[in-house]
């Protein structure tokens, strides 16, 4: 491998691909077109809750849909398997986008009756975090436990590698949230903001290398690879189990911790505690950003004014 030591590469160096690596070797060794096979995958990573217009989809236990009415309408789930992940895009009303636990993507057309796999190509381990390219709204991207993130640009039709998973603290670590965030700086101005069990880092869709979350010019600081200062960021060490960025203002985003409901207005610089209620999940409706909602493990919530006020909507 050259003069290439992989011991001492770190998280945000330019390290080689896991895949690059084990594509070089089988290459050389007459295996291509073998698949790779996946550790052994978790249970259900947890509930989940997006926007659909004014209309709120949730995923906990069974999956429903509210009513406008302080109620909530029973969905049929997916035939392939329960529920992970949701995400939705302002610009397809009543298009859902599900992850699965047994793996793969589902997509539903009609607010959530109805669902279609959309798994072709995808390896076969629980979709642990969906969401919907910002100024994108038929490419989607999808994490996949084990594997990395996965993207496809058809509504999910066709499917191809997009990253590897992120290399922290000496081992490559699963995602668990994603966010599609619009930003004046990276490639066509998207950026992939990404939750691990450590904390939070994101990568821009040149899908070049992950990076720490850090002030300044964000493809300066990509290009030099310097640390980020330290401002305010979220608890380190902390999982992150949601993450949405609101498509009214997208420098706003909301994280869903054990320790509460984040919030930053900055692009996730700096960050702000809101609720200090374990949250599992989190949404921000698409015209509002101050409209959030979360599943705690008391049930779901809802603040009206980005966060300083909480009410309850639906018991756990």
């Amino acid at each position: 491998m050259n003069d290439i030591n992989m011991a001492t590469m770190t998280s945000n160096s330019t390290r080689i691909s896991r895949r690059v690596f084990l594509g070089t070797m089988m290459a050389g060794a007459g295996l291509i077109g073998l698949p790779i096979s996946l550790r052994a995958a978790p249970a259900a990573a947890g509930p989940a809750i997006a926007f659909d217009g004014d209309a709120l989809i949730r995923a906990r236990d069974t999956l429903s849909r509210s009513d406008g009415a302080g109620g909530w309408i029973e969905l049929s789930a997916p035939e392939a398997g329960g529920i992970i992940s949701l995400a939705t895009h302002s610009a397809r009303p009543a298009r859902i986008v599900a992850g699965l636990t047994g793996g793969g993507v589902a997509l539903s057309e009609d607010g959530g009756h109805r669902w279609e796999a959309r798994s072709q190509g995808l390896p076969g381990a629980p979709v642990t975090a969906v969401t919907v390219a910002a100024a994108e709204p038929d490419t989607i991207y999808a994490a996949i436990h084990g594997d990395g993130l996965w993207k496809s640009e058809d509504a999910g039709r066709s499917w191809a590698l997009a990253m590897d998973r992120p290399w922290l603290a000496d081992a490559e670590r699963d995602l668990t949230a994603l966010a599609s965030v619009e930003l004046a700086t990276g490639m066509g101005g998207i950026w992939i903001y990404a939750g691990t069990e450590l904390g939070l880092t994101r990568v821009p869709d040149c899908f070049c290398r992950w990076q720490d979350v850090q002030p300044g010019d964000a493809m300066d600081a990509l290009a030099s690879g310097k640390p980020a200062p330290s401002e305010a960021p979220l608890p380190q060490g902390e999982t992150i189990n949601g993450l949405v960025s609101a498509a009214s203002l997208p420098t706003r985003l909301y994280a869903a911790l054990p320790s509460g409901i984040w919030e930053s207005q900055d692009a996730g610089v700096v960050w702000s505690q809101k609720s200090n209620t374990r949250a599992l999940a989190v949404a921000v409706h698409p015209t509002n950003a101050d409209h959030v909602v979360a599943i705690t493990g008391d049930g779901v919530v809802e603040s009206r004014d980005g966060g300083a006020n909480w009410t309850a909507l639906a018991r756990a």
